[in-house]
């Protein structure tokens, strides 16, 4: 079906814009197409650098290439006019139209046409212009698709709101952007393919739950109508990678879109992909030894082992230390804290320390409170902050040597913030029902973070599930520390408020 004029309210739109669907009209109604369906490309702009690079300035070719991008500079002369086109990752290239080589009407169209921002395809030959930039100068041209929205100033920086809420519009005109994409699958590949090469099988598990656990955190409610049965949407990945590893499938990850109901900031998205990984016949120190696998192997897809970040620079060739929790604590306030140090006492160094405690708290979440508050934002180097308080994990085995105080479990800490987690994990169907029994109680009585009782999960682990280790690392925030953005600049469309209109 062919493309027809059509009218649109002057007065709803901005001068621009206004000026831009004129140019549309006129050129329909010269029987020409503003958005074809293909054009004759013959090479990418890409293919054209690597292929012509060698030439000399001021050397011509006869080579004819027909080549696309979109316009994001453009400079009209009387007889010559010159373009910039880019395409994909930020490739750049410039294109010559003479009054020579496409005559006067092509000119003139051009002229009249052509804005920053349209695509358009150029047909000519391969040359170097006068000043040494490689060129296609056109025998023709043709509109591939006219933009009818100005592009943003490209020598303003947008507002980190627009960048994030017109992320299309960002990656048009910030090479920052572009790069974020591309560092980002460089990340998740390198992640993946550390998996893989050491045995773990890839798989999916649904998004839409029944009963929300694996983590405790506050889920997005939804209601399926084939059952009339209201249902979650997943906070975690973890009850169903156990499952398929108490089947068989021994080695197990899942890269994957988690979603919590809570609250959004520099650090947090509602919405965000996290990878879990679990192990038979693994626990707390294998996992330690693949999360370190898999950053060196982040690092080296970035290009760099050495990070800086506003706290310092982060070696991640050096040690990968490892701090017990009331080791951590007790240097921080200065005095010895153990899992026999009485509330009143801890609630004393708190106040001492300027941390604020909810008087309702066990000894055990004052402690992981001080933790949070003295002692992780000062850790740089990696640290794995190990021999957690039962409280912290409740699908985490008690630990070997301490099990009535203390759980295998670690949290990795680089720069002053998580970086993931890891558990020997609880395998036992009897002690994890009377956990999450636990657990149900609190949600009944209106937590409303607490997991729910999952019934399969534990006929799942009565089956027999084999000693494990698992691990939890959310992506974004690794992208973070590689990239020192923010979790809304990592994620390439984040969720945000929904826009103003007035």
């Amino acid at each position: 079906m062919s493309e027809t004029p059509t009218q649109h309210p002057d007065s709803d739109l901005p001068e621009q814009m206004r000026v831009r669907h004129e140019k549309r009209e006129k050129l329909l109604e010269a029987g020409k197409q503003a958005y074809p369906v293909a054009v004759e490309r013959t090479h990418t702009l890409e293919q054209v650098r690597e292929q012509w690079a060698h030439l000399e300035t001021g050397e011509e070719t006869q080579d004819v290439v027909g080549v696309a991008g979109r316009v994001i500079f453009i400079r009209n002369t009387g007889k010559l006019c010159f373009a910039t086109l880019q395409e994909g990752i930020g490739t750049r290239l410039q294109v010559m139209l003479s009054l020579a080589e496409v005559g006067e009407e092509a000119l003139a169209d051009w002229k009249a046409h052509v804005d920053l921002g349209d695509h358009v395809f150029v047909r000519g030959r391969v040359i170097s212009s006068k000043r040494g930039e490689l060129s296609v100068m056109a025998s023709e041209w043709q509109m591939a698709s006219k933009a009818l929205r100005p592009l943003p100033v490209l020598h303003k920086e947008l507002s980190e709101e627009s960048r994030v809420r017109q992320r299309y519009a960002d990656l048009i005109v910030r090479q920052e952007a572009r790069d974020m994409v591309r560092t980002r699958a460089a990340i998740v590949k390198a992640i993946r393919t550390t998996l893989e090469e050491r045995g773990f099988l890839e798989i999916e598990t649904p998004v839409l739950q029944l009963i929300h656990g694996g983590a405790t955190a506050r889920p997005f409610h939804t209601h399926i109508n084939a059952f009339d049965q209201a249902m979650t949407l997943r906070i975690a990945l973890e009850l169903n990678l156990k499952k398929a590893v108490v089947g068989g499938v021994d080695k197990v990850f899942e890269i994957g879109r988690i979603f919590r109901n809570e609250g959004v900031d520099s650090t947090h998205s509602p919405e965000f992909t996290m990878l879990e990984a679990y192990e038979a016949y693994g626990d707390q120190h294998t996992m330690a030894e693949l999360m370190r696998d898999m950053f060196l192997a982040a690092a080296d897809a970035v290009g760099t082992r050495q990070i800086e970040t506003p706290k310092g620079v982060v070696d991640l060739d050096g040690e990968w230390r490892w701090l017990p929790v009331y080791r951590g604590v007790s240097e921080a306030v200065g005095e010895t804290i153990t899992p026999e140090t009485d509330v009143e006492t801890l609630r004393a160094v708190a106040k001492r320390h300027d941390v604020e405690v909810d008087p309702a708290w066990e000894a055990s979440k004052i402690v992981t409170e001080l933790l949070g508050e003295l002692v992780e934002p000062n850790l740089l180097q990696p640290t794995f902050l190990c021999d957690y308080p039962p409280h912290a994990q409740p699908l985490a085995r008690p630990h070997r040597d301490d099990p009535d105080n203390l759980i295998e479990a670690w949290d990795l800490i680089i720069a002053g913030v998580e970086r993931g987690t890891a558990f020997s994990e609880l395998v036992d169907p009897v002690i994890q029902r009377r956990i999450l029994e636990q657990q149900s109680l609190k949600a009944a009585g209106g937590d409303p973070e607490a997991m729910q009782l999952d019934e399969d999960f534990l006929r799942a682990l009565e089956y027999g599930a084999p000693p494990m280790g698992g691990l939890g690392l959310g992506i974004d925030r690794l992208i973070m520390l590689f990239t020192n953005a923010n979790i809304r600049e990592t994620i390439l469309f984040p969720h945000l408020k929904p826009e103003a209109h007035s």
